[in-house]
């Protein structure tokens, strides 16, 4: 595919497997990205590919996209062809519901996204304006060209929004809950960010947590490069205990986290509870020593305890931000019950192309309605914000 903007003639392809982009062009692009989360390196997604995670056979298709001029990468998106909406987090099944109901086909579709990974941040990784509109013009013209329904990039940053805007794509909201550190001082200590809850709140962590340790728990932090390959097994044990419980099958692989802790040791913290001399849960996240972020990802116990979820995936985690400075902590999709920890909503965004004209109108149009219900919905969390009056904490638009 060839494309020419202005006077400058810009070479558009389509590869099938990250391994095939020079690592070093990507991660350079990426970088000069706002918001660079280390779920966008190469490393990463030629992880996903590698261990099987996401390929065809999961209904994951690689249909990277890149834009060259002469030897030189200016623009690049994570692209597949998905059978499914499966690992998204953002929810299109009534979409695909329509148009089955109407004799067509929604699947396969395009998507460019993290698989797997609903952490907002840089999905068209461009040097300009331009060249992202230039990536959203090419996803369009290869769902044209293929003839599928529609197109879709999700958790996509400002700079990737106002391009889908300017470009005419439809946009979606929802809504996440992400804990920020304390401006211009941050906090101390967990207890100097206990004091800043209202006492309620403040009140439940204390007996949650004291819960715990009751239980004969204690907990550990362990960076992943400390990590031996026993305990790695251990926290994929609990991973899989998690999806078993609600019956479902694990997304990833154990290969994916053994690429994890060989290409990527320097961003990941597990922390693992203890009763006596055995191990009974774990919690993995992610971090980004140098944006100052953190991102909770992955949990599992080998029994029930009480409070132990929230102990391991928002208290010690917290507690960890705080000892380490970091700026912010992301919680993941979902879950209103985030707030009374001290996570504060935050509206994320995910941009929408459908080729057919009549179901564009119809998507359009229920946008427009859902999007004023997300933002009564935003107005009636900050309603409830768990801070005392004189905290500080702003929540992040």
């Amino acid at each position: 595919m060839r494309e020419e903007i202005g006077s400058n003639d810009y070479v558009i392809r389509v590869i099938d497997h990250p391994a095939a982009i020079n690592a070093a062009h990507w991660n350079a692009l990426l970088r000069s990205q706002a918001a660079p989360t280390p779920f966008m390196r190469h490393e990463y997604l030629n992880a996903l590919h590698e261990s099987a995670s996401a390929i065809d056979d999961t209904g994951w298709l690689p249909q990277y996209l890149v834009v060259e001029h002469g030897n030189e990468l200016i623009a690049a998106c994570p692209l597949y062809l998905k059978d499914h909406s499966y690992g998204e987090y953002v929810f299109d099944w009534a979409w695909a519901d329509a148009y089955q109901r109407h004799g067509l086909a929604y699947y396969p579709k395009l998507l460019c996204a993290v698989p797997f990974t609903p952490v907002p941040g840089a999905r068209l990784l461009a040097r300009d304006t331009a060249s992202r509109e230039l990536l959203l013009h090419a996803m369009s013209q290869v769902a044209r060209d293929a003839k599928l329904s529609s197109a879709h990039v999700l958790f996509l940053n400002d700079a990737d929004r106002e391009a889908a805007i300017n470009a005419g794509w439809m946009m979606r909201s929802t809504v996440q809950f992400h804990w920020t550190n304390r401006e211009p001082e941050p906090y101390a200590d967990f207890a100097d960010y206990l004091s800043s809850l209202q006492r309620e709140k403040r009140k439940k962590i204390q007996q949650e947590r004291r819960r715990v340790t009751e239980s004969g728990i204690r907990l550990t932090t362990h960076a992943a490069s400390e990590l031996t390959e026993r305990d790695w097994e251990f926290f994929y044990r609990c991973y899989t205990l998690t999806y078993r419980a609600h019956y479902s099958t694990p997304y990833l692989t154990r290969d994916f986290f053994r690429r994890m802790a060989s290409t990527m040791p320097e961003h990941w913290v597990l922390f693992v509870a203890w009763r006596g001399d055995s191990r009974v849960a774990s919690s993995l996240i992610a971090i980004d020593a140098e944006q100052g972020a953190a991102f909770g990802r992955y949990w599992g116990a080998v029994e029930h305890i009480p409070f132990l979820h929230f102990e391991a995936c928002y208290y010690q985690p917290l507690q960890w931000c705080i000892a380490n400075g970091m700026k912010r902590f992301e919680g993941g999709a979902q879950g209103e019950h985030k707030m009374a920890r001290g996570l504060l909503p935050v509206q994320t965004w995910s941009a929408h192309w459908l080729a057919q004209p009549q179901f564009a109108r119809a998507v359009a149009d229920f946008l427009e309605r859902e999007g004023k219900g997300v933002e009564n919905y935003l107005d009636e969390l900050n309603e409830r914000r768990p801070f005392k009056a004189a905290a500080t904490d702003k929540p992040t638009a």
